[in-house]
C-alpha cells in the first residue's frame, strides 16, 4: 500500500479519485511458469483484514468515517488512492501531502495490529516446494518495507525469499512497476512469469506488466470479481496453487 502520487502508466490507471478495472479479453489458462512471484497480504499471509482495520484508524484519526466494505474493495491499490477514495466518501479532498500523511498513519495502525500475523493455509508448503524443485519466485508487495518482514518471517521459511518492496518502484498496483522490478531481479522475462494475488488490483497489475495473472480467493474478492479483473486462472487454496504451478514435477537435488 505504498508508492509515488504521480500519475500510472496508462493500462493500469491510478489517474484521479479511483483506479478504474481495464477490461482485458479472456486467455487460456498458462502454462508453467518459468519464474513465480507472489503476493503477501491476503494471499501468503492472513493480514488482509488488518490493512482494512488500519485504514479506518487512520481515518478515524483524521476525523473521518469509511465503510469498511468500500475499503475491502480498495485493498491492493495504491495507498495515496485508497486514502483519496476514503477521503472523497468522508466529504474531504486530499491532496498529495494529506494522502501521503494517511498512508502512512494506514501503515502505523497496521503495524501496530501485526503483532502476531499468522500463513494461509499452505503458503509455507508451497514456498518449499518452489525452493526445492528450483523454481524461481520472489514476493512482491507495495507494503512499506518496515511492514513486511514480521509477516514474511511468519512463513517459517529457512531463509528469506527474494522481496521487492513498494520502496523500489515509484508507482503501486494497479501500475506494473513492482512485478516488472521483480521479474527483473529474477532475471526472467515477465511473459514467463506467474503473478499470484488475491485482489482485483493484484490481477490488473499481472496483466499490465505481460504475466500470468492468477487469483487465489483467500482475500475479499470472489472467483467472478478477480475473472472481471483479468484473472487466467484462479485457485481456492494455495495447496491448489503448488498443484497447478509443479503438478509432477519432481524436487531438484543437490
Amino acid at each position: 500500500m505504498v508508492a509515488g502520487s504521480a500519475p500510472s502508466p496508462p493500462g493500469a490507471s491510478t489517474d484521479g479519485p479511483e483506479p478504474h478495472l481495464v477490461r482485458y479479453p479472456p486467455r487460456p489458462e498458462p502454462g508453467r511458469p518459468g519464474a513465480v512471484v507472489l503476493d503477501l497480504d491476503g494471499t501468503l499471509v492472513d493480514t488482509v483484514h488488518l490493512r482494512v482495520l488500519g485504514w479506518l484508524d487512520a481515518f478515524r484519526a483524521e476525523g473521518m468515517q469509511v465503510d469498511a466494505g468500500r475499503l475491502r474493495r480498495m485493498i491492493g491499490a495504491d495507498g495515496h488512492v485508497v486514502a483519496r477514495v476514503g477521503a472523497r466518501e468522508a466529504g474531504r479532498v486530499l491532496d498529495a501531502a494529506g494522502a501521503e500523511r494517511l498512508d502512512h498513519l494506514a501503515g502505523e495502525a497496521f503495524g501496530r495490529r501485526n503483532v502476531a500475523p499468522r500463513p494461509l493455509p499452505g503458503a509455507h508448503a508451497l514456498l518449499l516446494a518452489l525452493d526445492e524443485a528450483g523454481l524461481r519466485h520472489a514476493i512482491a508487495t507495495a507494503s512499506r518495507s518496515g511492514q513486511v518482514l514480521a509477516s514474511v518471517d511468519a512463513l517459517g521459511l529457512p531463509r528469506r525469499p527474494l522481496i521487492v518492496d513498494g520502496s523500489h518502484v515509484e508507482h503501486a498496483k494497479p501500475a506494473p512497476d513492482l512485478l516488472l522490478r521483480a521479474a527483473e531481479q529474477l532475471g526472467m522475462p515477465a511473459t514467463r512469469c506467474w503473478y499470484v494475488g488475491d485482489s482485483i488490483w493484484d490481477m490488473q497489475a499481472a496483466r499490465a506488466a505481460a504475466m500470468a495473472a492468477v487469483g487465489v480467493t483467500s482475500g475479499f474478492a470472489t472467483t467472478g470479481d478477480l475473472r472481471e479483473a483479468g484473472a487466467d486462472l484462479v485457485v481456492p487454496t494455495l495447496d491448489d496453487l503448488r498443484e497447478a504451478i509443479l503438478g509432477d514435477i519432481r524436487p531438484a537435488r543437490d
